[in-house]
């Protein structure tokens, strides 16, 4: 019912809300004696948050491990995505409401780091245009970093343990305009795992687009184009990374047997000795 009155194509399998989210069960991700690197704030965004907190609680062990003290803000927090459908003058609200949240972390000069790539698009590209002027508006785009930029920038030194094995990556279309793959490549790599990241384009979901009725075929035929065959194509055992919420919900749509993971859950598992 709620996808008929929604206007989602009933081929497509509506994501599920998680029980507990991320911000209800984050519990401190620090150890003084070892929090070498300071402090960072991981942003809890929306598809993180409420669908997949294991991602988050990942990048919290993995940050831990390279020896950060992680925060997270201690109210609702959204970076106003609304954007990608036209909604600037909400998005613009939900913008200034958050960093108005932030504006201690912004303040203090503290990296926030965005697992989601569209978000982190929307901090490093759009807020400084929709704000123009807005200086904390300039300081979160310029302390908003990736996980693989803030360990290359700020922990150069660390590497997570060596797994080996294969990694296939589908990058999400906004590292491929806006935040760029190479610190990320280097960071798979530094497992010792063979990473072949993927030239495949868009997944074809492009957020809502691939939901709504009238552009399931349209959505099908871009992963049908490079993603899917590549991803088939895969060995046994290969491990499969993809950042974007987008990304990893159209290959599980499409191809159930492939098991889409973010690089964060991947670092995290090799840190502690296990196979994804």
């Amino acid at each position: 019912m709620i996808a008929r009155v929604g206007g989602v194509d009933p081929r497509r399998t509506l994501p599920r809300f998680t029980r507990a989210r991320f911000t209800e069960t984050f519990t401190g991700g620090h150890d003084l004696a070892v929090a070498r690197h300071g402090r960072v704030l991981l942003w809890p965004d929306t598809f993180t948050n409420n669908f997949e907190p294991g991602i988050a609680h990942a990048a919290v062990d993995v940050l831990t491990a390279a020896g950060f003290e992680v925060e997270i803000p201690d109210r609702t927090v959204c970076c106003g995505l609304r954007i990608s459908t036209g909604q600037l003058p909400t998005a613009r609200r939900v913008l200034r409401r958050s960093l108005r949240i932030l504006e201690p972390v912004l303040r203090e000069a503290i990296p926030v780091v965005v697992l989601e790539p569209s978000c982190a698009a929307v901090f490093r590209s759009d807020l400084p245009a929709l704000l123009h002027g807005d200086e904390d508006a300039h300081r979160l785009a310029g302390q908003t970093r990736t996980l693989a930029e803030l360990l290359a920038e700020r922990a150069p030194e660390w590497a997570p343990p060596s797994t080996g094995g294969s990694v296939v990556a589908q990058p999400h279309c906004h590292q491929h305009a806006i935040l760029h793959f190479y610190r990320d490549r280097e960071l798979l790599a530094a497992t010792g795992a063979d990473v072949d990241v993927l030239d495949a384009g868009c997944c074809g979901l492009a957020g809502n687009f691939g939901f709504e009725k009238g552009h399931y075929e349209v959505s099908v035929a871009c992963a049908e184009d490079a993603l899917l065959p590549a991803l088939r194509a895969c060995s046994p055992g290969t491990a499969i990374v993809a950042d974007g919420f987008s990304c990893r919900t159209q290959i599980r749509d499409l191809l159930p047997e492939a098991l889409p993971h973010h690089a964060a859950e991947l670092l995290a598992a090799a840190i502690r000795g296990e196979s994804l």
